[in-house]
């Protein structure tokens, strides 16, 4: 981590200092932590942690959002949270800036918070095209208008489902019972092969199924 060394350095600046370093550890090194005096003629970087993720050193220049609105505002601005920034380089940076203030109010400086999410953002892209599915010819998906008892089954499945908001694989029995509990106050274990249709899609047994039922209607 850089510091800067200056004896007159207010003390509410210089105790945040520690705190540079600590967070971008924490978050490793991606996180760029950037602590800024704001005076009325200069804006500076004071300490600085992974400053690799912006080029940035001690005595570098303030140069993002929080400046704008320090500059706007003066001491009515507000911390600035969870923007996008980019880095000279082009890089995709989360950032935070939250502005610290002396005993009267003043702005004296801000911390900064850029995380570079590039890596991320590529990798959202992958899964946004690996999970993306062309026509929706889900098993399951039907018009929720048919009179036909099947597709009306199918139907209350895949609505149960997508309520749950959680693929079969990482459901446990508590919410497993939870979507059979639905579907039965929904009528669907009133229609032939409900059972079955269920459980292969909870990846249960018939029997499995049986049990939930018990219990269900045993605590109603």
């Amino acid at each position: 981590m850089e510091t800067i060394n200056r004896k007159n350095l207010h003390p509410i600046l210089k105790s945040m200092i520690p705190l540079v370093e600590s967070i971008g550890k924490t978050f490793g090194k991606n996180c760029e932590v950037v602590l800024h005096e704001i005076g009325d003629s200069y804006k500076t970087i004071i300490a600085i942690h992974n400053g690799h993720v912006t080029g940035r050193s001690v005595e570098s220049p303030m140069v993002n959002e929080g400046l704008e609105s320090v500059r706007n505002k003066g001491n009515h601005a507000d911390h600035i949270l969870n923007y996008q920034n980019k880095s000279s380089n082009g890089k995709t940076l989360k950032s935070s800036t939250m502005l610290v203030r002396d005993e009267q109010d003043h702005v004296i400086g801000c911390l900064c918070i850029n995380l570079d999410i590039s890596e991320f953002m590529i990798a959202r892209k992958v899964l946004e095209e690996v999970t993306w599915i062309e026509s929706p010819e889900d098993p399951l998906a039907v018009d929720p208008s048919s009179s036909n008892v099947n597709d009306v089954l199918n139907h209350l499945l895949t609505e149960t489902l997508e309520i749950s908001g959680k693929p079969v694989a990482y459901m446990n029995k508590e919410e497993k019972v939870a979507i059979v509990r639905k579907l039965d106050e929904q009528g669907a274990f009133l229609i032939k092969g409900a059972i079955d249709s269920v459980a292969k899609v909870l990846c249960v047994s018939r029997y499995t199924i049986y049990n939930y039922l018990d219990e269900i209607r045993v605590d109603s």
